[in-house]
Parts: structure tokens; sequence; C-alpha cells
């Protein structure tokens, strides 16, 4: 594991939206204790990026998209299940803007994810297909960036995806779990937890 530098690493804030906060159209619970932490995250980093889901209306991923079908509920698509969700981050809505007490000046750059119609995007690397790039590893590589610590919403969907992804990559990856809160479907946070240890992964309990 990669010792955390503050003036090299990239802080990676995943998904801090209205939407996955309490009161929103897909809230993570308790998503909104993340952002204080995700602050202080930003005050100590020189390099920090956020993403930002950014559907458009009528997404394939949409439950009402799928006459009958229900939210939480899942179906086969191209490149694989599909989970499909109550509409949320829809594009230019309030549910998609970032949470209003998070600081987001600091950001160098924020990715939006999710804006195929017909193909989702959990990671911050690669929409669901696994090979259809959002352009933040061009930055992330250009930028001569190694080392990535991320946080933000969901640990196990776009948070864990995006972790995968950069160990794909080839970058050292570490988490906070702290300033991460999860949607735990299923079993889906152990499974979450499970793949990032076994991808080497450094799971990080303390953000002091």
């Amino acid at each position: 594991m990669a010792r955390l530098d503050p003036a090299r690493d990239l802080l990676l804030l995943i998904d801090i939206q209205n939407d996955f906060c309490p009161g929103g159209a897909l809230a993570v619970a308790d998503g909104d204790a993340v952002v204080p932490l995700a602050n202080r995250l930003s005050d100590r980093f020189s390099h920090v990026a956020l993403t930002q889901d950014w559907h458009p209306a009528g997404h394939a991923s949409f439950a009402s998209s799928h006459p009958g079908a229900e939210p939480f509920s899942t179906i086969p698509a191209s490149h694989g299940p599909q989970t499909l969700w109550p509409d949320h981050c829809v594009q230019g809505t309030v549910g998609a803007a970032f949470h209003a007490g998070l600081n987001i000046d600091r950001a160098e750059i924020i990715t939006r994810k999710g804006c195929r119609p017909t193909l989702d995007s959990y990671s911050a690397f690669f929409e669901n297909d696994g090979a259809t790039p959002t352009g933040l590893a061009g930055y992330v590589r250009d930028r001569g960036l190694g080392h990535v610590v991320m946080a933000g919403l969901a640990t196990d969907f776009c948070v864990a995806w995006s972790a995968l992804d950069a160990r794909r990559l080839g970058l050292d990856v570490s988490v906070m779990l702290p300033a991460c809160r999860a949607i735990d479907q299923d079993g889906s946070l152990a499974a979450a937890i499970a793949d990032m240890t076994d991808a080497g992964i450094a799971l990080l309990d303390d953000i002091a």
C-alpha cells in the first residue's frame, strides 16, 4: 500500500449528491454524514476530483423506463445484469446537484457519468460495460497521480466499482471508510469489502 501523501495523491469524492442523501430519490442511509468528512479531506489534499451521476431523463437503468418493473429488481442488459433504480440524478435537477454543504471549490475536475441513455455507470473510470471510459483515467495519467484516495457514496456500488477499476488501471487505491456510506442491498457491502480487499485496496478507518 502506498503511504498517504496529500501533496501528491488524488482525493476522489464520489457522487455526494442530493439524491443520494436523506430525502433524495435514492437516499443512502446517513449519506449526508460524509459531507463534513469529505470537506476535511479536501482541505488536506492538493489534488481533488469529483464525480457526478448525471442521467438523462428516461435512462435505461430507471425502473420507470420498463413498464411493470419494480425498483431494485434486475433485468438482463448487453453488459450483464442491470439493477433498476428509482429515477435519480436526472441532468439539471436539484437531485443531481452536489450536496449544498460540500465544498467543491477546490476540485480540479468534475467527471459526469451515466450520461449515455442506454448505459449505466457506477465507476468513476468506466461505464458499466467495463470498456467505455469516462475520461478520468486520462486526467490521472496526465497529471502523474499514481495513488487515488476515495470517499463518498455509496461504498458498495460507485465507490467500490471506482476503486476496483482504478486498481485495474494499475493505480494504488485507498478508501476512507468513515467518509463513505453504503446501500448494503442483499449483502452488497460485505461483497464489496471482500472484493476490494482481494484487489489490494487499502481500506482505511481513520481520516485524521
